[in-house]
């Protein structure tokens, strides 16, 4: 199984990041887990759109072949980041790569709530019309005082913490499965 994580945020030092880099790492038996960045993407402008930025094709071309992804999502002000807004522009209005394709959404966050504000708005763009992903339901890992979860070597090292993420990693492989079964039936 190939799937693509995306980094929701452009910081050099997110812990998003790290989630994503120790998901790939610890479930690599399992499946193939891309990290992507988008700190390279434009922000989003309509007048780019005749002539897609090289960055966007590249991402939008990942996803297509991919059988599912994984958004990382920070929260700042009870809201996903700017550069994920922009970035889900972009892939809401060229090529629609998320389109009935599987998706999981996980975050990291300093502070005690996680990111509950930001996957509930992250949630709500996935379902709309331009994007129509199939968004995992339920099992929404939110890792809080992610600072206290990681070693220096970006190994997690709650082992409750550990349980719940593969609990709720399992569920989106099967959830990928059975998406990929259903696209096979009606082709």
């Amino acid at each position: 199984m190939k799937l693509i994580g995306i980094v929701g945020n452009n910081a050099n030092r997110s812990y998003n990041r790290t989630l994503l880099q120790y998901m790939a790492k610890h479930f690599a038996n399992d499946v193939e887990l891309e990290v992507r960045e988008i700190g390279q993407l434009p922000m989003f402008n309509e007048n780019l759109m005749k002539a897609v930025p090289e960055a966007v094709t590249e991402l939008m071309t990942a996803i297509e072949v991919a059988d599912g992804v994984v958004i990382a999502t920070p929260e700042y002000d009870h809201s996903i980041t700017a550069c994920l807004k922009s970035c889900l522009e972009w892939l809401s209005c060229v090529g629609h790569p998320l389109t009935d394709k599987p998706v999981m959404i996980v975050g990291a966050s300093l502070g005690q709530q996680g990111t509950s504000w930001a996957q509930t708005q992250l949630r709500e763009i996935l379902n709309s019309p331009g994007i129509n992903a199939q968004v995992l339901p339920g099992n929404q890992f939110m890792l809080s005082f992610a600072s206290q979860k990681f070693d220096e070597q970006g190994q997690m090292t709650d082992a409750r913490t550990v349980e719940f993420l593969e609990k709720c990693f399992g569920s989106f492989q099967r959830f990928v499965q059975t998406n990929r079964e259903t696209q096979l039936a009606l082709a």
